[in-house]
C-alpha cells in the first residue's frame, strides 16, 4: 500500500494506483475526456491535470501513479485555469452548434464547459470544414465534432479488432478517419456501433429515422407494427430517468400506442422460434456429421465480421435468420393473415438495441415475405427520443397489453439479450428434446457472465455437447482463428459482437463504461426467473404456429421465411 494526500485528505491505496483511481476512492472527481475506464489510457487531452508537489509541471492524473508520500491538489486556480484554457483550445475547434447536435444535453464536453464556466473564448472557431460521412444506413460520422481523443479508435482496433477508424494527421491537424480517408462503408466497418459509446461527443451517431417513423404512423394507408427487443427492454428506461430494468412491460407497450403505433408484438416471440429451428439445425448437424462447430447467427455485427474477415467458415453459420428478420417475414405473411390484412399495407418497425440492424433490414436476401421484411429500425436511444418528444409521463399512464399473436414469450426468450442467453435458452430446449427429461434447474450459468470466453460441456444421454460463448469481436476473433486451423473442440459457439451481448448494442443508451452492461444483464435474468414458462418450446404460440403454419422445424415453410445464407464481403481489408 501507497500512503499520500488529495486535496488535504489522507489515504492508502495499492501500489500503482493512479491519480485518477486514487481521488475518486475519497470522492473527489476529476474531469477527464480521453480517458475510458475499459480502455488502455492515452492521456492525450490533459483535462485530468492536477498539481503534485514537488514537479514543476502538472500531471496528468488519469497516467501518473502514486508513490509514498505524494501530495496531490486537484483544483487549485492553476490547475482550473489550465483546465478552462485546453477546454477552449477543443472549442476552437468544435462546431458551437449544441442545439442541433444529438449528443445534445449528453455530450462530456458540453458537461465540461458548463462546468468550468466558460462564456467566451478568446481563441476564434477554426473548423477544418470536414464533409459528413453517411455512407452506411447504421452509422453518421461528422468528423469536425471529432475532438481526437482516440476512444473510438480503441473501441474498434483493440476491442473490437475491425480496425476501420485510424489516427491520421500532426498537431492542428490530427484527427480520426476511416483507413486510408475512404467512406465508412468502404471499410471493414461491421456497424456494430461501439464507437459510439467510446465517442464523448457527436462526432459518431446512428442513423436518426424518427422523421421516417412519424411519416409513417401519420400515413392512413399504412399499418405500423412494431417488435421489441429483449435487451430494450431492461434500457429503455434510461432514457426516460428510471433505473435499469424498471420500465414495467406494460407501461413500455402503452407508450409505444402513444407515440402511434397500431399494432405492438415482441420479437421474444421469435427469438423463441429461433431456439426451435437453430437447436433442431444443430441435432440434425450432429446425427449427419454436418458442419461443426457450428455458429448462432443472431448478431448481424458478428455476421458482417465473418463476412467480411473469415469468409472461409461461412459454412459453419447457422442458417436461421436473427429473430428480428424471422419476426419481419412472419408479420407479412402468418400474422397478417392471422389478423386478416393486407400485407402490402403492413409497415414493419422493429427497436432494437443494435446499430447493425438497420443493415440487416436492409439486406437484398431479407425480403422473403415477399416485401422488404422489416420496414425500419429505430434503436433504443430513438425511441427514447420519441418518448421525450410526445410528453409520456410513465408514472400516469395507463398500462397497455401486446396485440394477438406474436406478443407471447418465455424467459429463455428474455435472456437472448445478454451474452451467453442464445446457447443458455437453446441448451434448455436441446436437453429436453434429446433426452425426453423434464429439467429440474433450467440456469447453465457455466454460459453466463462478463467473462471473455466461456464453455461448458452438457451430456445429452452419452452425447456429450462441447459449447462456447463469445463477446465483443476480439474475442470472437480468437475463437475464429481456432476454428480456421481446425483446433477448435466444439460443437456450438454463440457469438455476439458487442461487449456484454445485445444489452450493450450500439443504439443502447450512451453509457460510459461495462459497468451498466452487468447491471442490464443482471436484470435479464431477473426478469427470465419471473416468467411463468421459461424454455422455448413450452410456448404455447411456438406450438400454435407450427400446428397452424409452419407445421415443422426446419420443414419447407421454414426454410423458405426462416432461414437464409451469407456471402462474403468484397472488400480490400486493409
Amino acid at each position: 500500500m501507497v500512503n499520500l494526500s488529495i486535496d488535504g485528505i489522507k489515504l492508502s491505496v495499492a501500489e500503482g494506483t493512479t491519480i485518477l483511481d486514487a481521488a475518486k476512492e475519497v470522492g473527489i472527481r476529476i474531469p477527464t475526456l480521453c480517458h475510458h475506464p475499459d480502455q488502455a489510457v492515452k492521456a492525450n487531452c490533459r483535462i485530468c491535470v492536477c498539481e503534485v508537489e514537488g514537479q514543476p509541471l502538472l500531471q496528468a492524473a488519469c497516467e501518473t501513479q502514486v508513490n509514498e508520500g505524494m501530495v496531490v491538489r486537484t483544483h487549485t486556480p492553476q490547475v482550473i485555469k489550465t483546465r478552462k484554457m485546453i477546454l477552449q483550445l477543443i472549442l476552437g475547434h468544435h462546431p458551437q452548434d449544441c442545439l442541433n447536435c444529438i449528443r445534445n444535453q449528453n455530450c462530456e464536453l458540453q458537461a465540461l464547459v458548463e462546468e468550468y464556466g466558460i462564456r467566451d473564448n478568446p481563441f476564434p472557431l477554426k473548423l477544418k470544414g470536414l464533409p459528413e460521412d453517411r455512407s452506411t444506413v447504421s452509422i453518421v460520422r461528422e468528423p469536425d465534432k471529432c475532438i481526437a481523443c482516440r476512444r473510438c479508435v480503441d473501441a474498434c482496433s483493440v476491442i473490437q479488432t475491425v480496425n476501420a477508424l485510424c489516427i491520421e494527421g500532426r498537431g492542428y491537424e490530427i484527427g480520426i478517419s476511416p483507413v486510408m480517408g475512404k467512406p465508412l462503408a468502404e471499410t471493414g466497418c461491421v456497424l456494430c456501433g461501439q464507437c459510439i459509446h467510446a465517442c464523448p461527443v457527436g462526432a459518431i451517431s446512428e442513423n436518426e429515422q424518427i422523421d421516417e417513423f412519424l411519416a409513417a404512423v401519420a400515413d392512413p394507408d399504412k399499418v405500423v407494427v412494431t417488435q421489441i427487443a429483449p435487451a430494450v427492454r431492461e434500457a429503455i428506461g434510461e432514457e426516460v430517468g428510471m433505473a435499469t430494468g424498471d420500465m414495467p412491460m406494460d407501461k413500455f407497450v402503452a407508450g409505444l400506442r402513444r407515440v402511434g403505433l397500431d399494432y405492438v408484438l415482441h420479437t421474444n416471440f421469435t427469438a423463441d422460434l429461433t431456439i426451435l429451428e437453430e437447436g433442431n439445425e444443430l441435432l440434425k448437424r450432429l446425427k449427419e456429421n454436418g458442419t461443426l462447430p457450428m455458429m448462432t447467427s443472431c448478431s448481424p455485427g458478428w455476421i458482417n465480421f465473418i463476412e467480411t474477415f473469415y469468409p472461409d467458415l461461412l459454412d459453419n453459420l447457422s442458417t436461421c435468420k436473427s429473430p428480428q428478420q424471422m419476426f419481419g417475414a412472419l408479420v407479412k405473411t402468418y400474422w397478417a393473415e392471422k389478423m386478416n390484412i393486407e400485407p402490402s399495407k403492413i409497415y414493419s418497425v422493429s427497436i432494437m438495441p443494435c446499430t447493425a440492424k438497420k443493415f440487416e433490414a436492409a439486406r437484398p436476401e431479407m425480403n422473403d415475405s415477399g416485401f422488404q421484411d422489416v420496414d425500419l429500425v429505430l434503436t433504443t436511444r430513438e425511441v427514447g427520443r420519441l418518448f421525450r418528444m410526445f410528453g409520456i409521463d410513465f408514472d400516469k399512464i395507463e398500462p397497455s397489453q401486446f396485440d394477438p399473436w406474436m406478443g407471447q414469450y418465455t424467459g429463455a426468450a428474455v435472456i437472448f439479450g445478454a451474452t451467453g442467453g442464445v446457447m443458455e435458452a437453446a441448451l434448455r430446449t436441446v436437453y429436453e428434446v434429446v433426452t425426453g427429461e423434464t429439467l429440474t434447474d433450467v440456469n447453465f450459468t457455466a454460459v453466463r457472465g462478463f467473462e471473455s470466453i466461456k464453455e461448458a460441456e452438457v451430456d445429452l444421454k452419452g452425447t456429450k455437447v462441447k459449447v462456447a460463448v463469445a463477446h465483443g469481436l476480439g474475442n470472437a476473433r480468437k475463437l475464429m482463428d481456432q476454428v480456421r486451423a481446425g483446433e477448435s473442440p466444439y460443437h456450438f459457439i454463440e457469438i455476439m459482437a458487442c461487449p456484454g451481448g445485445c444489452i450493450g448494442g450500439g443504439g443502447q443508451p450512451i453509457t460510459k463504461s461495462n459497468i451498466k452492461r452487468k447491471e442490464r444483464i443482471n436484470a435479464i435474468y431477473v426478469e427470465d426467473e419471473a416468467c411463468p414458462i421459461r424454455k422455448s418450446h413450452e410456448n404455447p404460440e411456438i406450438t400454435q404456429i407450427y400446428e397452424d403454419f409452419l407445421k415443422e422445424p426446419l420443414g419447407h415453410k421454414s426454410h423458405q421465411l426462416l432461414h437464409t445464407t451469407y456471402k462474403p464481403k468484397n472488400k480490400e481489408i486493409l
